[in-house]
């Protein structure tokens, strides 16, 4: 693995549709460290997707489906992170992980802190990121302080790492992460120049749709 995570976003989503075995692999052929994935609930049963537009897509990948894939001996090598976008589904994808032997080199993500601490409830030694975006997403999940709440979270380890819209990431910033002994990713980036700016300002991991460009 590289010093800096080359993260997959849904896979490759610039170059095929997101949270797909066809992304996950065009990702691996391209070179990435690690794939990152939605899972979302629809109907039942647990699905690839960001939105609920997207669960909707008769196509959906089912997490059991998408596991058995990371499965095979081409993924061995890559680390995951699972986005979880609601709460609901955590024992449940904590089970399919822990089944297919996943859950040692999964990150969980999720928004809603309530997810988090859930996971956390259910299988202590998980490993867990708060993810924090734009403007607009915060202001949905009433991150008025985001910034001293993540740092108080991170240093009591609520959590392991924090995923940030990359518009967020600093050096003050990475500097205070670091302090507490956790790891900065940032997402989504899809500019190369970006993407050198983030590598040498030292963030643990970068996520882009577009892998071409690491």
């Amino acid at each position: 693995m590289s010093a800096c995570e080359r993260v997959g976003h849904g896979g490759a989503s610039a170059l095929v549709r997101a949270n797909t075995l066809a992304s996950f692999d065009a990702a691996l052929e391209i070179g990435v460290d690690t794939i990152e994935f939605d899972v979302r609930a629809w109907h039942g049963e647990l699905v690839l997707a960001h939105t609920v537009l997207h669960a909707r897509l008769r196509e959906n990948v089912r997490l059991a489906t998408a596991l058995s894939h990371l499965a095979d001996a081409r993924f061995a090598d890559l680390g995951l992170i699972v986005d979880l976008k609601h709460g609901g589904v955590e024992s449940a994808v904590l089970d399919q992980l822990r089944s297919a032997g996943f859950l040692d080199r999964a990150l969980l993500t999720s928004q809603v802190t309530a997810v988090l601490d859930r996971i956390r409830e259910i299988e202590p030694s998980s490993r867990t990121g708060i993810s924090v975006g734009g403007r607009f997403a915060r202001a949905s999940r009433r991150w008025r302080d985001w910034r001293g709440r993540v740092l108080e979270g991170l240093a009591a380890r609520r959590w392991d790492a924090l995923m940030a819209q990359h518009r967020l990431v600093d050096a003050s910033l990475l500097g205070e992460v670091e302090q507490r002994g956790a790891q900065l990713y940032a997402w989504t980036v899809n500019e190369r120049a970006a993407i050198e700016t983030l590598r040498t300002l030292g963030v643990s991991g970068i996520v882009t749709a577009d892998p071409r460009l690491f």
